[in-house]
């Protein structure tokens, strides 16, 4: 099955960058800041620079322990050079997202070829859930670069038995660790266990796992952090980090993220869109995929991920994403048992259909009553001026490129995937700045009204931490007091409020407390 001496060129690794690099970085500013997940990442980096202190994480002053440091020091690093702006906090991720896809196909191409590597890639970058985190300012599309990493070159190690590959692994965990925590060891840890037993190689393993140079990297990379939160913080660091984040996350359910046992078997066709027919198709070869190493390895990485994360008590759709990257080399891998052009491109033209009409679904459900929540509904009463000038030109020709490219000479796959490249600009060009606007876009304009004001600034009955990155300033969500300036949501400002009114649209509103 295995295509060997199949390395490509300098020129076709660039390349093969060169695609997911042009889908993550396009219009990467185009959207304000979405809460609470980049308000918050963004946040708390912006905080970095007005305490002066880089290895401790805050959130409009209240020590924050969700993630470790690695995120937000790569984070600091654009904002220092590019400042802080929408551009500078997604990069990192963008970046990594770019990285993860590139790795993945060079691993197809060297194993399969050059039509398997460049698939791989292509449907890594152009998935929905790929593309989503892979431009947000937060932990996942880095977290997944190199959980990436460490099970490929750990793959590489079992394969070949080489040391180089085994070190530079530990070296991806070690950085996972510092992005997000242990999860970064548990599922290259497990993974290779699992299969190492099914193979018959449970020696190998543990060789392997108890490489001292390895714990070497890995522990210089993790230990000087941890133990210098742990000074910092003491036993605040280890309740907020380690039981609140870690154990809890699992053990319970967190913030109302909870969900079914089958909640990930559901959402994983949602991530991976528009690559549903390959899915289905690769599904149905596990069992002859078993009988092969590779295969086999990839889909164990796949199923504990599933399993694992089906257990846990809290539940959030990215965590699937940790067990996609295996199905990216695999549906590449299968991608001739997908026959049909319609039924491939089918999912895609829906998806992008989908889109185009979300303006005016968005104004149906308001106007017939099924948003019920009365700060969305003022929120999306703002579709008519959110909507972006290039819109419907965008969409016009993305729909008319589709059905160019439907009508080339090409197999299923590749009409897919420059189908998905150009659904994937719409997103980057249109869908997200739309959809920034009716969601964000009051609470980015406020929080540039409260910068011209010289007073105390705090959140009331409202989290939105992307306003303390717009207004420049730790606004921390208390009750508000007279001579503050507050922002909350209009549902929220008490009717026997005395306010002075300095801004409002949609269901933001920045008052004067009297």
């Amino acid at each position: 099955m295995q295509v060997s001496g199949n390395t490509p060129s300098g020129s076709a690794r660039w390349l093969l960058f060169l695609l997911p690099a042009v889908l993550f970085l396009m219009n990467l500013g185009g959207a304000p800041l979405f809460d609470v997940d980049e308000g918050a990442f963004s946040e708390a980096t912006r905080e970095m620079f007005v305490r002066h202190d880089f290895l401790s994480t805050w959130l409009n002053g209240a020590p924050r322990f969700d993630k470790p440091i690695l995120i937000y020091w790569c984070q600091a690093v654009f904002v220092w050079l590019f400042g802080p702006n929408e551009w500078s906090f997604r990069l990192p991720s963008a970046l990594a997202a770019s990285a993860w896809c590139y790795a993945v196909g060079l691993f197809a191409w060297q194993r399969f070829g050059r039509a398997a590597g460049v698939l791989a890639c292509g449907i890594a970058a152009t998935s929905l859930g790929v593309h989503v985190i892979g431009r947000a300012a937060t932990a996942d599309a880095l977290l997944n670069m190199l959980l990436a990493l460490a099970l490929l070159d750990g793959w590489r190690h079992l394969e070949s038995g080489q040391r180089t590959p085994l070190l530079r692994s530990y070296l991806w965990i070690g950085l996972g660790v510092l992005t997000k925590g242990p999860i970064a060891l548990l599922v290259p840890g497990a993974t290779t266990l699992i299969y190492c037993l099914t193979a018959g190689r449970f020696r190998d393993w543990l060789r392997s796992v108890f490489n001292p140079a390895g714990w070497a990297i890995l522990l210089a990379v993790t230990v000087p952090w941890y133990a210098a939160a742990l000074a910092i913080h003491g036993q605040d660091f280890i309740n907020g980090f380690i039981l609140k984040h870690n154990v809890e996350r699992f053990s319970g359910s967190m913030e109302g993220h909870s969900g079914s046992l089958f909640y990930y078997v559901l959402m994983i066709p949602v991530l991976l869109l528009p690559w549903l027919s390959w899915l289905i198709a690769s599904v149905r070869r596990i069992p002859g995929d078993w009988k092969e190493p590779l295969p086999r390895f990839l889909w164990i990485w796949f199923i504990f991920v599933t399993a694992f994360f089906s257990l846990s008590g809290t539940k959030l759709p990215h965590y699937a994403l940790y067990g996609c990257t295996p199905l990216f080399v695999l549906l590449a891998l299968h991608r001739e048992r997908v026959k049909s052009v319609f039924l491939g491109a089918l999912p895609l033209l829906l998806l992008m259909l989908f889109f185009i009409a979300m303006p005016s679904l968005l104004a149906l459900s308001a106007n017939a009553g099924w948003v019920k929540d009365s700060y969305y509904l003022a929120q999306v009463s703002r579709i008519a001026e959110a909507i972006p000038a290039a819109y419907y030109p965008l969409a016009a020709l993305a729909l008319l490129g589709s059905a160019a490219v439907l009508r080339l000479p090409f197999d299923p796959a590749r009409h897919v995937l420059v189908i998905a490249c150009l659904n994937t600009l719409l997103l980057a060009l249109a869908i997200a700045p739309f959809m920034g606007d009716v969601l964000q876009g009051p609470v980015k304009r406020a929080g540039f009204v409260a910068r011209q004001y010289n007073e105390p600034t705090v959140l009331w009955n409202f989290h939105a931490p992307s306003f303390s990155v717009y207004s420049q300033r730790v606004t921390p969500t208390v009750q508000a007091q007279p001579g503050q300036i507050a922002l909350t949501r209009t549902d929220r400002l008490p009717a026997d409020a005395k306010v002075e009114e300095l801004y409002r649209e949609g269901g933001v509103v920045l008052v004067r407390v009297k």
